[in-house]
């Protein structure tokens, strides 16, 4: 099972290795250079090792800071997806990660902030106790270097009753770390699962104090507060003969008083390249923006899943693809991304959403889904549309055989897919890779098959009538169900078709056994590449993700099941 998921998940490894061994990198070889440094000789006996730990770790953040905007440039994402040879296979499994490697970069964010916050705070501390009337020898003659004329500090902290708080608050490192601090503990905090289940539109609204984050970060080095010893300086002030002859630096021609001066400010060299490419997204994403939608029918299903037919001008979509939707009425600001349940043979592009949150709901109320009846496009609200993009799913066709599987509402990306195969059978297309697609639905509510189920039944008509039924095998579990179902059911059972569906094929009661299933086709398959395409509930992810470590073979040659989860 080991070697399984080595052969899985081993670029993923390999990535994630590299990234921390150039964190790893920096710190140590930033940490050293500033322990070592001639030009902060005299800075080190004020601050002793903690100037090492804060600026190794502002050189990791930095870095971070860097990498954080680039898995959630999706045009970035999509151009990668779709235009580069070199991005296939494992290669292009990665892409379906950026979201995970997102949260692992912000907490490499989080681990390094707080490693330069500590060490700052103790930095000002050490500053202070520098002006203190106790201290005498090389400390106290740093610590005074500023008072007399044409002389340049090096102590910031100018006095032992300076109070650190109103310090910290009167310069810029200070103002611009604390909204740095702050926004960074509220971006955190609001992106926890919980948050963003209950109340997605916070999580949101939060994660954009990021534009502070990022303004702060780039003036944060402008005040210069740590300063080491100038290149000219040295060349007059030689340390290793000057540092014990302190008390002569005023008389002494040999050893003049060492002037200093603050580090120049490097943080936004680090950020300015992926800041500028997120604002070209933001950029686009307002020019499509602009773009007119139209809505050609609205129709409410059961379940309280509004489906969406929509038009715009130049539209190009690939089945596994989503977009983000706006609805200024709403509101002026939100994005919400979801999969296209339209194939790109059709002349409009749909979504299917579900009234889970506050702005679903209220979409919902929008176009009038609380009854039964299709809405015809009057007076409804102004839609804005901004995609596609790439997703997971847009691999299926890349894999001989393809597992589908969905929970609930989670069935939406593969509506597109199961779409374009009935668009394959209807047309003469070119030969696929793909011979075998296992299609999977479980849902609790029988309501929710309804309106799924008349796309189903139209792709198992015209595949029997094509003789492709071979192509397709789809199994529907049911998970909820109560005593009038049940004895519905039973009393129908004989009958030809579904009594839920209407479908051939008989709907399953109860939860799928995943290691019959990925045993079966592990055998029906023993030696092609399957790829495992998943959209629903973390739970029954990880489970899908050790069925696919533990029936993929440790032989090359034979079975493996390749995992991806549709995320967005």
């Amino acid at each position: 099972m080991m070697g399984c998921w080595i052969l899985n998940e081993s670029l993923s490894v390999i990535l994630v290795l590299l990234w921390l061994g150039v964190n790893i990198y920096l710190f140590i070889d930033t940490f050293c250079w500033y322990e070592e440094e001639e030009s902060f000789f005299y800075t080190r006996v004020i601050l002793g090792s903690t100037l090492a730990w804060a600026r190794a770790s502002a050189v990791c953040l930095n870095f971070n800071c860097m990498l954080i905007l680039l898995p959630i440039s999706r045009n970035l994402i999509s151009f990668i997806r779709g235009a580069s040879i070199c991005c296939r296979g494992p290669w292009r499994r990665q892409l379906d990660k950026n979201l995970k490697f997102h949260k692992l970069v912000a907490y490499g964010i989080a681990v390094n902030a707080t490693i330069h916050i500590v060490a700052h705070l103790c930095n000002l501390e050490r500053y202070r106790w520098g002006q203190s009337a106790e201290e005498e020898g090389l400390l106290a003659a740093l610590s005074k270097l500023g008072d007399a004329a044409n002389e340049s500090y090096l102590n910031p902290v100018r006095t032992f009753h300076t109070n650190t708080t109103t310090e910290l608050l009167t310069t810029i490192a200070g103002i611009s770390g604390l909204l740095i601090s702050l926004a960074l503990i509220l971006i955190m905090t609001s992106s926890t699962e919980f948050i963003r289940r209950t109340s997605y539109e916070l999580f949101w609204y939060t994660h954009h104090a990021s534009v502070i984050f990022f303004i702060g970060l780039a003036i944060h080095g402008a005040g210069r507060i740590v300063r080491g010893q100038t290149p000219e300086s040295l060349v007059l002030h030689n340390v290793t003969v000057c540092r014990d002859r302190y008390a002569e630096w005023r008389t002494a021609a040999l050893c003049p008083v060492p002037q200093f001066s603050g580090k120049e400010p490097s943080a936004w060299k680090w950020v300015l390249g992926p800041v500028v490419l997120y604002a070209w997204e933001r950029i686009i994403r307002f020019w499509r923006f602009q773009q007119e939608v139209v809505i050609t029918k609205a129709v409410s299903h059961p379940s309280g899943v509004l489906e969406l037919r929509l038009r715009k001008q130049g539209f190009r979509m690939a089945p596994g693809q989503y977009v983000l939707l706006q609805c200024p009425a709403i509101s002026p600001l939100q994005w919400h991304p979801f999969t296209l349940t339209s194939a790109p043979q059709e002349d409009f592009f749909s979504v299917h959403v579900r009234a889970a949150g506050d702005w679903t709901r209220a979409l919902c109320r929008a176009f009038e889904a609380e009854g039964r009846a299709p809405t015809e496009p009057r007076s409804l609200p102004r839609l804005a549309v901004d995609g596609p993009f790439g997703g997971a799913l847009t691999d299926v066709f890349h894999y001989p055989v393809s597992m589908c599987i969905a929970a609930g509402i989670g069935v939406t990306p593969f509506a597109a897919l199961l779409k374009s195969l009935w668009y394959r059978c209807c047309e003469s297309q070119p030969p696929l890779k793909l011979s075998k697609v296992y299609f999977y639905w479980i849902c609790r509510d029988p309501r929710a098959f309804e309106w799924f189920a008349d796309l189903l039944l139209s792709l198992e008509m015209r595949m029997s009538e094509r003789g492709q039924t071979h192509l397709l095998s789809y199994h529907i579990f049911l998970t909820s169900w109560d005593e009038d179902q049940a004895f519905h059911i039973a009393l129908h059972w004989d009958g030809n078709a579904d009594v839920i569906t209407g479908l051939q094929q008989k709907t399953s009661y109860g939860r799928p056994n995943w290691n019959n299933e990925f045993r079966q086709i592990a055998y029906r398959h023993p030696s092609d590449s399957v790829g495992v395409f998943f959209c629903g509930p973390k739970a029954l992810s990880k489970t899908l993700q050790r069925m696919c470590r533990l029936y993929s073979s440790a032989d090359p040659r034979g079975v493996h099941f390749y995992y991806s989860k549709e995320s967005f």
